[in-house]
């Protein structure tokens, strides 16, 4: 008769140290299933549209960040001033903006006003390739290698701090190899 009592009381605390485990969780810490796996191929159009569409394949032999961003996007808006700053002082990687479920004129605008720190543009209006990178939202950053593999994946904004701890020590190991 005490086991139909104690069994609802074990999963309540079962439940309630699984809750608590999680209040100490980053969230900016979300595993991604492509990480050491190729990144899924795309052809899309770029953000100036006198310019030819872009596929996976044009970028290979390269080390690039593929930062995913909207001019609606607040987080983005933060992390702008960052990517701005990357290309200011040189930083020697090819930076592929990816503009996600946005206007194509507010994101011209964006650009405009703030600074345009990407070597390529993407544009995808209705975010359908987003959905085969695994994106949650904006912002977002893959670290791709030379081969289109996946190597590394930033969500939230990009900072200084997140630069030096986590991708720039990663893209120069793989610009060596």
């Amino acid at each position: 008769m005490r086991w139909k009592y104690l069994v609802p009381l074990a999963v309540f605390l079962v439940l309630c140290g699984f809750l608590f485990k999680g209040l100490y969780l980053d969230p900016r810490k979300v595993p991604s299933a492509l990480i050491d796996k190729p990144a899924p191929e795309f052809v899309l159009p770029q953000l100036d549209e006198a310019a030819p569409e872009m596929k996976k394949a044009d970028l290979l032999g390269r080390v690039y960040l593929m930062n995913v961003w909207a001019s609606w996007c607040e987080s983005c808006r933060y992390e702008h001033p960052f990517l701005n700053e990357l290309k200011r002082r040189g930083e020697k990687v090819v930076i592929v903006g990816y503009n996600y479920r946005d206007e194509r004129a507010d994101a011209r605008r964006w650009l405009a006003v703030l600074g345009n720190p990407y070597d390529y543009c993407l544009y995808d209006r209705k975010g359908g390739e987003a959905i085969n990178f695994g994106v949650y939202g904006a912002p977002e950053t893959f670290v791709i290698d030379k081969k289109g593999v996946i190597r590394h994946k930033v969500i939230g904004p990009m900072s200084e701090k997140v630069w030096k701890s986590e991708v720039a020590p990663l893209v120069r190991k793989l610009e060596a190899e």
